[in-house]
This record gives structure tokens, sequence and C-alpha cells, in this order.
């Protein structure tokens, strides 16, 4: 017992004094195991951090249910979001007196140029709720007023009160605030002919899509973007009374408009992920091609570690190293790459993760895109040693079947 606690005693003290004795060879193969790590662990974060961030957006909107024909696409032809519900107005009207529904409210997304002189133009995504709802939170000045005149019962022909929220991104791009005029509109020509007061500041849709957004009355941007002959909207969305169970809501809406999807809040974002199973399948694979490319790596180095030490492998098969002894020396290697290696890993990844945040908020807007769960850390340090190890294993049992050690000369 005691003999072969000092003989591997002593394996692992060769073991150091090779890997410490040469330092590049062992930084190469640590390197790659950290790029596995990373690899994976990050990957897993961005599908992690799609789903939470996700469900965060769902949360904050604060609406129960989402009424819609379908899928939200982009219109080639227009080139803004396609409005499938038709009769916003009526339907929101009607599905209002329903019981258990507090508030059900149209809302329309669309492409508009916006210009704070009427001469350079911007892309913003505008936003159409029907006023009064209560469907936006200000954060400075106040609401538009309730302008259902301009609605006139679907006459579009009441006075339009040309008021607009926008977002904070938007009022520092712009340099504009509360009491500031922009000019906005479906088409150049429409956006020069419809100038908006600014009346007040609010993030309600910019935190939702992530993205710069105005907001006005529904019938108002219907009519900048030519959308009214169809009252068209993007969804309703409704709010439940506080003593009303959703499930049961949702089942009277869903019989009383068979013809729409009526989602909760956790059906409505498992909706939009199975819209982007291309994007999640690529990064299921491209985890997998992490996960074997990281192999992959790994016992190339580890075959490079071997080559190299061919002199003092002989040299110990020479002065009677057994074959097990052999395997636990190289093995050995390999476990101590993979710790060092994971550790590295894992140490990295919070850090990585959060330039990936700053990078992801700047280019789409969302915050904490990349949310690494505490599992994905063990899983990835689990990867590192478990890649070191067999990768290390499979190079010993090569070695081990070898007649002599001399053929690696």
């Amino acid at each position: 017992m005691f003999e072969r606690i000092r003989r591997f005693r002593a394996t692992l003290g060769i073991v150091f004094a090779e890997l410490s004795r040469n330092r590049l060879r062992t930084i190469l193969a640590v390197a790659g195991i950290v790029l596995a790590v990373l690899a994976t662990t990050l990957l897993v974060g961005v599908g992690a951090g799609v789903l939470e961030t996700g469900q965060e957006q769902f949360d904050a909107a604060d609406r129960d249910l989402w009424v819609s024909t379908g899928p939200v696409g982009v219109s080639a032809a227009s080139g803004g979001f396609e409005n499938t519900l038709y009769d916003a107005h009526v339907v929101g009207n009607e599905m209002n007196e329903i019981e258990g529904v507090r508030n059900a409210v149209p809302i329309g997304f669309q492409t508009v140029y916006i210009s704070d002189t009427g001469e350079e133009f911007s892309t913003i995504i505008g936003t159409g709720v029907t006023s009064g709802s209560g469907a936006v939170s200000i954060s400075e000045g106040e609401a538009f007023p309730n302008s259902a005149g301009h609605y006139n019962d679907g006459g579009y022909d009441g006075p339009m009160s040309h008021e607009v929220l926008i977002d904070a991104n938007t009022a520092e791009q712009f340099d504009i605030g509360v009491g500031d005029t922009v000019f906005i509109g479906g088409t150049l020509n429409t956006a020069r002919n419809n100038e908006f007061t600014v009346v007040g500041i609010s993030d309600t849709f910019s935190g939702f899509l992530g993205t710069p957004t105005v907001t006005m009355p529904l019938s108002e941007l219907q009519t900048v973007t030519g959308s009214t002959e169809t009252d068209a909207a993007t969804f309703v969305t409704v709010t439940v009374d506080a003593d009303a169970e959703t499930g049961v809501v949702q089942q009277r809406l869903q019989d009383e408009y068979p013809e729409f999807t009526v989602r909760d809040n956790q059906e409505q974002l498992e909706t939009v992920v199975q819209n982007q199973a291309l994007v999640l399948a690529g990064a299921a694979t491209l985890v997998v091609l992490a996960f074997i490319a990281g192999i992959a790596l790994t016992t190339n180095l580890l075959g490079l570690v071997v080559y190299q030490q061919r002199a003092t492998l002989a040299a110990l098969q020479a002065v009677g190293l057994s074959q097990s002894t052999l395997i636990t020396f190289i093995s050995g290697q390999g476990l101590a790459l993979g710790v060092v290696g994971g550790l590295v890993g894992v140490g990295l990844t919070l850090p990585a993760a959060a330039a990936l945040n700053r990078i992801g908020e700047r280019l789409v807007g969302f915050e904490g895109l990349v949310q690494v769960p505490n599992e994905a850390l063990i899983v990835g340090f689990a990867i590192a040693t478990g890649v070191g190890t067999l990768s290390a294993a499979l190079v010993a049992w090569r070695v081990s079947r070898l007649e002599t050690l001399e053929a690696l000369g």
C-alpha cells in the first residue's frame, strides 16, 4: 500500500516537473482547453440570456394575454412590420366588454421616417396605441390626450393631436426633449408634412423591442403610414382583472375570436423562440462543434506533448517504468492541464460575458443577452477536466500498445 502511494506521489512529481519545465507547451495546451470552455459556456449563456431577456421583456410589458393572427414578420413591400390584425379599434373595444378583461389595447408597429429639422431623416420604429389606454409609462412630460376624435368611429377625419412620445435614446440622438417638434411619416413626403410635438419621454416600447421608438395614437400612426383603410395593428394586448384567472379569460377570448390566436406570456415567448429555430439550431451546432473542436485540439496538443517527451519517456521505460505507471504519468498531465484550463476558462467566462453584453447592448439595444447560469460553469469545468483526462487517456493507451518507447525516437 505504502509502496503504491510513494510511486503515485513520485509520478505526480514527475508530471508537474515536466509541465513546468516546458512552459510554452503547457501554456498552449491550457489555452486550447480555455478556448473550448469559453466557447461552450458563452454559447450556453447566449441561449439562456435570450430566453431570460425575452421573459423579462414580456414581464415588463405588464400584459397578460397577446392576441394576434399569427407570427409577427417584416413586410418586404413596406420595410416595416406586417400588421395583419385588421379592424383593430373595433376588436379592442369589443374585447374590453368581455368578462374578466380589464384593458384590451391594440398596438401597431411600423417603420417610419423621423427628423428634427425636416431635411435629414432617419428610420425608427413607430408604435401606435389607443390613447388613454394606459399602455405606456411616462418618465418625463405627459401622455398624449384621448384622441378618439381623430379615429371618429373609423372615419379618421377628426383632428389629429400631432403629439408624440419618444424614448430617451431618440431624445439624446436628436438632442430634443419635451416641447420640441419632430417630423414623422411612413414616407419622406408624408413625414415632411406631419410635424409632431414631443409631449413626453417613454422607454416602454424601446425596452420591449430593444430599439429606439416613437409612440403616438394608433389612428395617427395608421394615418401617416397609410394603413387607415384596414385599421391594421400588430396585435391586441390584454390585461385581465385582478380577481380573474388568466387561463379562463384566455379561453373566453379564444372562443369568442376563433380566427385569432390568444397566448399568455409564456406561450408568446415560446412562439418567438420557435420562429428563431434556425438561429437556435445554429447556436446548438456551434456548441457541439466547440466541444468537438476542444477535444480535437486538446488531443492533438497532448499528442505533441508526448512526442516532445519521447526521450524522457524512453528513459523512464529503460529504467523499468511499468505500463500502468506510464499511463498514469501521461493521464496525469492531461488531468492537470484540464484542471488548470478549466479553472482559467471558468474564471474568464463572467468577464467575457460582461464584455459581450456591452457590445450586444450597443448593437441590438438589449441588456444582459449573455447570462451564464451556474450550471454552465460547472459543466464547462467538467468538460475541461473530462476532455483533458480523456484525451490523455487515449494518447496513453496508444503509447502503452507500443512494445518499446524506442519507436518514438
